[in-house]
């Protein structure tokens, strides 16, 4: 690996820029799921323990570069307190100028200060060398605990790893050794689970991932679109008919790459959509006219399971159905249970992330079992492309 994680740092009495991602929703003034700042807290204790007083760099929300109390990191603090319980938590109304200052100076060890929104400044998103300058002058040293914002180069997640000496958090960490164990040197056969609304939206994704795994299974809206380039009729379907060549170059650099796509074989289909709609499952080409396919069925989870069990890692980013309403939730759910089985008998290594991806597999019940979820979203997506995430790389000089 060639960045550097806390153990590789002297943080004896040093000032510690940590940048974390405490973009958290709030609904009145109070958090309502507190998950990722829960996720801070072993970068922060560890940071501690060193020696080191914690000085948190985040963003919240898009206040567009001026202040905006609505907005503001403040309201943050209770949640904070909760999962930091007898640590002192000082505030500090701007995370430049003398605000900050005052508040990093008065700090004692074993003190967390917590800088105002970065987004406050104009600056912050167009990567701006002399915000992250006055940022850099507040610490010694700087940490990015914050995977899910490093696919942005902004001046507190790029800029200012340049000015200080720089590594890793530990959610960062372990983000990294995840995805590193998934796709960089992965333990083969690969397979990948792709699933969505619209290929549009994940071309460059499938286009990377055809080159790097042994097998590729495709579901959700997207397969429609499969289908269709494969002269499938799939009625009132969603499918986006105009992207069919893009598929059909997809499918040829699948082949050319010796990756299987695996695509439905049995469907199920519904006149309307909605929770309990009157359904059939019928084999894949036997769609009706006037029905729409919302889920694979039981054939096709048969077959992703048989995959799943000739492979030895799987990557799994987004649904095999419009798993947000039952029944068209079954072959996610049972996918899903039959990965997290693999993955608890240790035969499998299994990660995943992106916004439905997470939350169909705890609606599964599943997730808890995967080696690694990523809470990431973009960042996550951006590196299953195989683009390069500025932040990480900026970790890497």
């Amino acid at each position: 690996m060639a960045w550097k994680t806390l153990d590789d740092m002297d943080l004896t009495g040093k000032v510690v820029l940590t940048r974390v991602d405490i973009n958290v929703p709030v609904e009145n003034g109070h958090v309502t799921d507190a998950t990722r700042i829960e996720k801070i807290v072993p970068t922060v204790v560890d940071i501690i323990a060193k020696g080191g007083k914690p000085v948190l760099l985040a963003h919240f929300g898009r206040p567009k570069g001026k202040p905006d109390p609505a907005m503001s990191l403040k309201q943050l603090l209770p949640a904070l307190h909760t999962v930091l319980p007898g640590r002192k938590i000082i505030f500090a109304e701007d995370c430049i100028g003398g605000p900050a200052k005052a508040a990093v100076s008065a700090m004692q060890r074993g003190d967390i200060v917590l800088l105002e929104n970065t987004r406050f400044h104009e600056g912050e998103e167009k990567n701006d060398a002399q915000l992250a300058a006055s940022m850099a002058a507040l610490g010694d040293v700087y940490v990015n605990d914050a995977f899910s914002a490093a696919h942005r180069a902004h001046s507190s997640t790029e800029a200012i790893a340049h000015l200080l000496p720089a590594c890793a958090g530990r959610l960062m960490e372990a983000e990294l050794k995840a995805l590193e164990s998934a796709l960089g040197k992965p333990q083969r056969p690969v397979v990948a689970v792709v699933g969505g609304a619209k290929v549009s939206t994940k071309l460059d994704l499938l286009g990377n991932l055809v080159t790097k795994v042994n097998h590729l299974v495709i579901g959700g809206g997207m397969a429609n679109t499969f289908l269709v380039a494969q002269g499938v009729e799939v009625g009132k379907s969603l499918a986006e008919r105009d992207m069919a060549d893009t598929a059909r170059t997809i499918l040829g650099k699948a082949q050319a790459a010796g990756c299987a796509i695996h695509l439905p074989v049995d469907i199920v289909v519904a006149r309307e959509f909605k929770a309990g709609a009157a359904n059939e499952v019928l084999p894949v080409a036997a769609c009706p006219a006037d029905a729409m396919i919302l889920d694979a069925g039981p054939q096709t989870v048969a077959e992703i399971g048989r995959v799943f069990e000739a492979c030895k890692t799987l990557i799994w980013n987004g649904p095999l159905g419009a798993f947000e309403i039952e029944p068209f939730d079954a072959a996610t759910n049972a996918a899903a249970a039959k990965a997290a089985a693999l993955t608890k008998a240790g035969k499998l290594i299994s990660v995943a992330g992106g916004g439905d991806t997470v939350a169909a597999l705890n609606r599964a019940h599943a997730a808890e079992s995967f080696t690694y979820i990523s809470t990431a979203g973009g960042a996550f997506l951006e590196w299953m492309e195989g683009k390069v995430l500025p932040g990480v790389a900026a970790l890497e000089e």
